[in-house]
């Protein structure tokens, strides 16, 4: 498969590694952050590519994946941070009958954290008023964004279940209706997401700790296999993609 890749910092080159590995070709690769011309949109590889995997930054992702729109090129992103125009970009989609496949998170270890997670909120919703739920997410220096995708995405689950939280919030004083997430910044940490069960007699702790970035890199090149055979459109999420890997036989090969 040829791939083009969107953005060339440490997920670029993890993915760059991975998709080799598999068997596939990169296409082009797109960075006009580097401040390097030879990766900017002019490159002529660019319109043979069958699927992009785009890692950037929050200012830059909605305007990459309209570009790859009117390429007709389908996208597999994990950029995060601009999920305040989501309903923007999932209107574009839908005019272009574009692909994009967005998940804040492509670890298969995350995504199965996720499913705990909606399972343990149901499980203190049980108990209301018993256990105050809050969370802390900790990356390395280089990434912008606060609190993380990850930890939205944990945190709007939790709210979805918990009776009478309102929302979540970086405000460590905000009160019990809502859900605190605290962000540190560390060395070159792929990511640690840290859920805490608070009551007056014991806490809970739930936790996943990324070791490398292969297991993002491992699940953004099988997202983009998926995608390039041009079966899905429109705006796909990761639960999507675990249906496919379980309905088809192929979750072994991931782990």
């Amino acid at each position: 498969m040829k791939i083009a890749l969107i953005g060339y910092g440490r997920m670029g080159h993890a993915i760059e590694k991975i998709a080799l590995s598999r068997g596939h070709e990169i296409a082009a690769i797109v960075d006009p952050a580097s401040g390097d011309e030879a990766y900017g949109w002019d490159q002529s590889g660019l319109k043979n590519a069958e699927v992009a995997i785009e890692f950037s930054v929050p200012t830059a992702a909605i305007g990459n994946y309209r570009r790859l729109m009117e390429l007709g090129i389908p996208v597999v992103s994990g950029t995060t941070g601009w999920l305040d125009s989501i309903d923007e970009v999932k209107e574009d989609i839908v005019a272009s009958d574009g692909t994009l496949f967005w998940t804040s998170n492509f670890s298969l270890g995350v995504n199965l954290f996720f499913a705990i997670n909606k399972y343990a909120a149901r499980l203190m919703a049980s108990v209301p008023g018993v256990y105050t739920p809050s969370m802390k997410e900790i990356h390395h220096i280089h990434k912008l964004d606060h609190p993380s995708g990850t930890a939205r995405s944990l945190a709007e689950d939790i709210v979805d279940r918990t009776p009478g939280m309102e929302g979540w919030t970086e405000d460590a004083e905000a009160g019990k209706d809502c859900l605190y997430i605290a962000h540190e910044r560390e060395g070159e940490v792929p990511g640690t997401h840290i859920i805490t069960w608070e009551s007056e007699v014991d806490t809970i702790t739930l936790e996943h700790r990324a070791h490398s970035r292969e297991g993002f890199a491992l699940g953004a090149v099988v997202a983009a296999e998926w995608i390039g055979k041009g079966e899905v459109k429109g705006f796909v999420e990761m639960s999507a993609f675990m249906r496919h890997l379980v309905a088809d036989g192929k979750l072994l090969d991931v782990l």
